[in-house]
């Protein structure tokens, strides 16, 4: 998923959502400015706080899937080293 589009799609709904109701709550012009500088300024910062948060996640994700991938392959390289050796053993006892 692409996030880096999130803080400011965030931002902008919040932004909406703030004008249609200073709209119908008939605010002044400089009041309504101000709320809506505001709002936009705290959930610009909210969504690039859950953007860091997803990509930590995603960061911890990815290093355990790797860990486990090196984890698999060791025990498949120790499980052919094993079968090599029995077809060692057994061609030497023929």
């Amino acid at each position: 998923m692409n996030r880096k589009q999130l803080p400011p799609v965030l931002m902008l709904i919040a932004g909406l959502i703030t004008s249609i109701r200073i709209f119908y709550l008939n605010y002044d012009m400089k009041t309504a400015l101000i709320i809506l500088l505001v709002v936009l300024i705290i959930f610009y910062i909210l969504g690039s706080s859950i953007k860091y948060v997803l990509d930590t996640f995603d960061k911890q994700n990815e290093k355990r899937a790797l860990d486990e991938g090196e984890v698999i392959e060791k025990a498949a390289e120790d499980e052919s080293a094993e079968g090599k050796k029995e077809a060692e053993e057994t061609v030497v006892k023929e």
